[in-house]
């Protein structure tokens, strides 16, 4: 590790502790939903009028240039990804103490280091495809997804539960109560944010009738529009007046909420910040029960923050590239520079069967959500845990991380 690797030792920022292994198998526990330091937050003044380099892209550059962006596992590699999920099943141990050193890859890991470069520094998405989910099986999918999960990140907690494998289908709950409801559990429209890690990974298993598309965005080139054309807007979205909803998902003596940005510089003292952003919208418009009447505990959103969100919306939509998940493909992001969104969604009927006779399945994808610490190459965030190792995520007390295969 260089001496830079870590920033300086502050009373900001969290100290590593080690973990109880009772509690948490490989030893990490993650941080959780944090407040930024708001003594890092720098004013808009300080942000860069035009951002380049390998993160601003648009989608004319990559979609008629697929070999930029996805590539399809060789005979060899399925088989060495194969051989190492069984090997890791056949120890019986859980799947939340899942380690790259109990994953090895010798033919595939070299290529994992370069896209976990790509993702951190670079383009910031990749979508691999060629797994046969289909013929593995659910737990032997979910073993091998994890596994190459860790060659690029340590997996956080993804809710109140633990849960460390997020599994993105429609329960049918109702996504119009957004202070209670995830929206990845609806079939609903998913609008541009990002995820509370710096890598989110969805595997899918299985595609819905219509819909369920996914749409990317480099952050980057969208602050450049908007400092271009909207100005206001992204002042208004560098400035820390954003109030956002932690939905129940709080630790003994947190806030409901979070007071934050939606973008950042980097607290990089020794090299060039840059831009990092941290938003999901339904975190802001759910929090009517707190910001409205006579007994509101936080200021309402403001015509400005609405303007921005809806002109924010309105670029990302216009300027994003479009992909179409099939099973056996793995889509990774980065959360540091890539908004993403997803379309609408219908499922098949019930009882409904293909060409062949068999059951159409719903959608299903399984979603990761990984951390890059600094250490290891991670951006140095303005957060009190950017130094630890499983930064971010949702992590409520001392619940354990669990993976709801491990109990079948």
């Amino acid at each position: 590790m260089s001496p830079s690797a870590l920033l300086p030792a502050s009373t900001d920022f969290f100290q590593a502790v080690p973990a109880d292994q009772t509690i948490f198998p490989d030893g990490f526990k993650t941080s959780g939903q944090q407040e930024p330091i708001y003594s890092l937050i720098k004013p808009y003044e300080k942000f860069p009028k035009q951002i380049t380099g390998p993160t601003v892209w648009t989608a004319q550059d990559f979609e008629n240039n697929p070999e930029k962006w996805t590539y399809t596992f060789t005979e060899d590699e399925v088989v060495e990804i194969g051989a190492a999920a069984d090997r890791f099943i056949q120890q019986d141990l859980p799947l939340t103490g899942i380690t790259k050193a109990l994953f090895q890859l010798p033919r595939l890991a070299s290529r994992m280091q370069d896209l976990r470069q790509t993702l951190v520094d670079g383009q910031g998405f990749w979508l691999f495809k060629g797994l046969p989910v289909q013929q593995w099986g659910l737990r032997k999918s979910a073993t091998a997804y994890m596994g190459l999960g860790t060659h690029l990140g340590y997996f956080t907690s993804q809710n109140s539960r633990g849960h460390v494998l997020g599994h993105v289908k429609d329960l049918g709950e109702d996504a119009t109560k957004t202070d209670k409801v995830r929206i990845y559990r609806t079939n609903a429209r998913q609008y541009f944010h990002t995820d509370a890690s710096d890598i989110v990974g969805l595997l899918c298993m299985a595609k819905s009738m219509e819909g369920g598309e996914s749409d990317i965005v480099s952050m980057h080139h969208i602050f450049n529009v908007l400092q271009r054309d909207h100005p206001e807007v992204a002042r208004t979205l560098c400035e820390p007046i954003w109030y956002l909803d932690r939905k129940g998902e709080v630790s003994m003596g947190q806030k409901p909420w979070i007071r934050a940005s939606v973008f950042y510089l980097e607290n990089d003292p020794f090299g060039t910040p840059r831009l990092y952003g941290k938003f999901d919208p339904m975190n802001v418009t759910s929090l009517a029960r707190y910001n409205e009447g006579p007994d509101a505990q936080i200021p309402p959103v403001t015509k400005a923050q609405t303007h921005a969100m809806k002109v924010l919306e309105e670029v990302c939509l216009k300027e994003s590239l479009h992909m179409i998940l099939n099973p056996g493909e793995i889509q990774f992001l980065s959360n540091s520079h890539v908004f993403h969104a997803r379309t609408a969604y219908k499922d098949w009927v019930p009882g409904s069967v293909d060409e062949n006779g068999n059951p159409r399945p719903r959608r299903h994808l399984m979603r990761l959500w990984l951390s890059v610490p600094v250490e290891e190459g991670g951006w140095k965030i303005p957060y009190p845990d950017v130094n630890l190792k499983k930064r971010g995520g949702i992590q409520v007390d001392d619940t354990p991380p669990v993976c709801p295969l491990d109990a079948e």
